[in-house]
Protein backbone atom coordinates (compact mmCIF):
# COMPACT_ATOMS: atom_id res chain seq x y z
CA UNK A 1 0.00 0.00 0.00
CA UNK A 2 2.83 2.43 0.82
CA UNK A 3 4.40 1.70 -2.56
CA UNK A 4 1.13 2.56 -4.34
CA UNK A 5 0.84 5.80 -2.34
CA UNK A 6 4.38 6.84 -3.32
CA UNK A 7 3.78 5.75 -6.90
CA UNK A 8 0.60 7.79 -7.19
CA UNK A 9 2.28 10.83 -5.70
CA UNK A 10 5.17 10.55 -8.18
CA UNK A 11 2.79 10.02 -11.07
CA UNK A 12 0.74 13.05 -10.11
CA UNK A 13 3.93 15.10 -9.96
CA UNK A 14 4.84 14.05 -13.48
CA UNK A 15 1.31 14.61 -14.74
CA UNK A 16 1.19 18.09 -13.25
CA UNK A 17 3.50 19.53 -15.90
CA UNK A 18 2.66 21.93 -18.70
CA UNK A 19 1.59 19.63 -21.57
CA UNK A 20 -1.09 17.97 -19.49
CA UNK A 21 -2.25 21.24 -18.02
CA UNK A 22 -2.60 22.65 -21.54
CA UNK A 23 -4.66 19.62 -22.51
CA UNK A 24 -6.89 20.06 -19.47
CA UNK A 25 -7.47 23.73 -20.22
CA UNK A 26 -8.81 22.80 -23.65
CA UNK A 27 -11.42 20.54 -22.08
CA UNK A 28 -14.73 21.72 -20.73
CA UNK A 29 -14.73 22.55 -17.01
CA UNK A 30 -17.73 20.26 -16.62
CA UNK A 31 -17.14 16.79 -15.29
CA UNK A 32 -19.41 13.78 -15.35
CA UNK A 33 -21.08 12.81 -12.10
CA UNK A 34 -21.54 9.16 -11.24
CA UNK A 35 -25.26 9.56 -11.99
CA UNK A 36 -24.49 10.60 -15.58
CA UNK A 37 -25.14 14.30 -14.99
CA UNK A 38 -22.58 17.07 -15.11
CA UNK A 39 -21.33 19.53 -12.58
CA UNK A 40 -18.84 22.34 -12.61
CA UNK A 41 -16.20 21.51 -9.99
CA UNK A 42 -15.13 25.14 -9.77
CA UNK A 43 -18.60 26.23 -8.73
CA UNK A 44 -19.18 23.42 -6.25
CA UNK A 45 -15.93 23.97 -4.38
CA UNK A 46 -15.71 20.26 -3.60
CA UNK A 47 -14.44 17.27 -5.43
CA UNK A 48 -16.72 14.37 -6.31
CA UNK A 49 -15.14 11.35 -4.64
CA UNK A 50 -17.96 8.88 -5.25
CA UNK A 51 -16.33 6.43 -7.63
CA UNK A 52 -17.82 3.08 -8.56
CA UNK A 53 -15.84 -0.19 -8.49
CA UNK A 54 -15.47 -0.23 -12.28
CA UNK A 55 -13.80 3.20 -12.17
CA UNK A 56 -11.50 2.12 -9.36
CA UNK A 57 -10.51 -1.02 -11.31
CA UNK A 58 -9.75 1.16 -14.33
CA UNK A 59 -7.69 3.38 -12.07
CA UNK A 60 -5.69 0.37 -10.83
CA UNK A 61 -5.09 -0.73 -14.42
CA UNK A 62 -3.91 2.75 -15.39
CA UNK A 63 -1.71 3.00 -12.31
CA UNK A 64 0.04 -0.26 -13.17
CA UNK A 65 0.94 1.09 -16.62
CA UNK A 66 1.99 4.43 -15.19
CA UNK A 67 4.28 2.71 -12.69
CA UNK A 68 6.24 1.09 -15.51
CA UNK A 69 6.54 4.36 -17.42
CA UNK A 70 7.53 6.25 -14.28
CA UNK A 71 10.23 3.71 -13.42
CA UNK A 72 11.61 3.73 -16.96
CA UNK A 73 11.68 7.49 -17.34
CA UNK A 74 12.87 8.36 -13.83
CA UNK A 75 16.06 6.41 -14.52
CA UNK A 76 16.48 8.17 -17.87
CA UNK A 77 15.79 11.59 -16.34
CA UNK A 78 18.25 11.04 -13.50
CA UNK A 79 20.92 9.93 -16.03
CA UNK A 80 20.31 12.83 -18.42
CA UNK A 81 23.21 15.18 -18.98
CA UNK A 82 21.27 18.42 -19.28
CA UNK A 83 18.20 20.15 -17.92
CA UNK A 84 16.82 20.42 -21.46
CA UNK A 85 17.13 16.65 -22.01
CA UNK A 86 15.50 15.98 -18.63
CA UNK A 87 12.56 18.23 -19.54
CA UNK A 88 12.21 16.51 -22.93
CA UNK A 89 12.17 13.11 -21.22
CA UNK A 90 9.60 14.34 -18.71
CA UNK A 91 7.34 15.49 -21.55
CA UNK A 92 7.73 12.10 -23.26
CA UNK A 93 6.85 10.35 -20.00
CA UNK A 94 3.85 12.63 -19.61
CA UNK A 95 2.62 11.81 -23.10
CA UNK A 96 2.96 8.08 -22.47
CA UNK A 97 1.18 8.36 -19.10
CA UNK A 98 -1.68 10.28 -20.68
CA UNK A 99 -1.92 7.51 -23.29
CA UNK A 100 -2.12 4.86 -20.56
CA UNK A 101 -4.80 6.84 -18.72
CA UNK A 102 -6.85 7.27 -21.88
CA UNK A 103 -6.39 3.59 -22.83
CA UNK A 104 -7.83 2.68 -19.43
CA UNK A 105 -10.95 4.70 -20.29
CA UNK A 106 -10.23 7.89 -18.33
CA UNK A 107 -9.43 11.47 -19.01
CA UNK A 108 -6.60 13.03 -17.00
CA UNK A 109 -8.85 15.05 -14.64
CA UNK A 110 -10.82 11.93 -13.67
CA UNK A 111 -7.64 9.93 -13.09
CA UNK A 112 -6.22 12.79 -11.01
CA UNK A 113 -9.46 13.01 -9.01
CA UNK A 114 -9.25 9.34 -8.08
CA UNK A 115 -5.52 9.60 -7.31
CA UNK A 116 -6.14 12.62 -5.09
CA UNK A 117 -9.01 10.85 -3.35
CA UNK A 118 -6.81 7.78 -2.85
CA UNK A 119 -4.19 9.94 -1.16
CA UNK A 120 -6.61 11.97 0.96
CA UNK A 121 -9.67 9.82 1.67
CA UNK A 122 -9.15 6.60 3.66
CA UNK A 123 -12.44 5.13 2.40
CA UNK A 124 -11.34 5.49 -1.24
CA UNK A 125 -7.89 4.12 -0.36
CA UNK A 126 -9.44 1.11 1.38
CA UNK A 127 -11.72 0.40 -1.58
CA UNK A 128 -8.84 0.60 -4.09
CA UNK A 129 -6.61 -1.57 -1.91
CA UNK A 130 -9.40 -4.16 -1.58
CA UNK A 131 -9.73 -4.34 -5.37
CA UNK A 132 -6.02 -4.96 -5.94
Amino acid sequence: MNKLFVSIAASLALLATGPVMAQESQQSPETANTDGGYSDPASSGTQDIHFNDAQLKQFIEAQEGINGIRDEFMAKIEASDSQQKAQQLQMEANDEMVGVIEDAGFDVPTYNSIATAYNSDPSVRNRVDALM
